[in-house]
């Protein structure tokens, strides 16, 4: 598995579907970009500029949501994630 450094998140991206409430089915390069997921592994912290370290607020398991753009997404063993900062993270949803 991966493990993130520092205030990095590993998140496995939600699936958004292809279908309109409609059920008109779009092309790939129609649909927007997934916005939530599931975190699969966190780094250690943030360490600040005194040396201290800052504890995520993040944690495996959690749903959130994130902006957009943010992140690298990357292919490990087969499987699609996104490598994000916790600064990226908006929201979790409960």
């Amino acid at each position: 598995m991966l493990k993130p450094l520092g205030d990095r998140v590993i998140i496995e991206v939600a699936d958004e579907g292809e279908k309109t409430v409609g059920g008109i089915v779009l092309a790939s390069s129609a649909n927007e970009k997934p916005v939530t997921g599931k975190v699969v592994a966190v780094g250690t912290g943030l360490v600040a500029t005194d040396g201290s370290k800052h504890e995520l607020t993040v944690k495996s398991g959690d749903e959130v949501l994130f902006d957009k753009y943010a992140g690298q997404e990357v292919s490990f063993e087969g499987q699609d994630y996104l490598v994000l900062h916790e600064k990226d993270i908006v929201a979790i949803i409960q």
